[in-house]
């Protein structure tokens, strides 16, 4: 069984920078045991044939090949523009100069 006693974890909230009261610390400790203990438990499961993961599932990345397909020309995509500029939508300033 671990354990953190009091002044373990006022040492660690003095580290942290972390102002407890002696409830807290007290209250902590004890949450902190509860903590350890059942991260011991973990590791007495793990066996050294069974390999660490980050994920119950297998990841892996979806790739397609990039084709590319004919698409809009300059004119054909500016021709519902409400206003155009140099090959470009126009659009109203937001933003001041500056």
């Amino acid at each position: 069984m671990s354990s953190l006693s009091r002044d373990d974890v006022a040492n660690l909230a003095r580290l942290a920078r972390i102002q407890m009261s002696e409830e807290e610390l007290v209250s902590l400790s004890h949450e902190f045991t509860v903590i350890l203990d059942a991260v011991a438990r973990v590791q007495e499961v793990a066996s050294a044939d069974v390999e660490p993961t980050s994920h119950p599932l297998p990841l892996r990345n979806v790739f397609r090949p990039d084709v590319v397909l004919p698409s809009l020309s300059t004119s054909e995509a500016l021709s519902g523009a409400p206003a155009q500029e140099e090959s470009r939508f126009r659009v109203p300033q937001i933003l001041g100069e500056e």
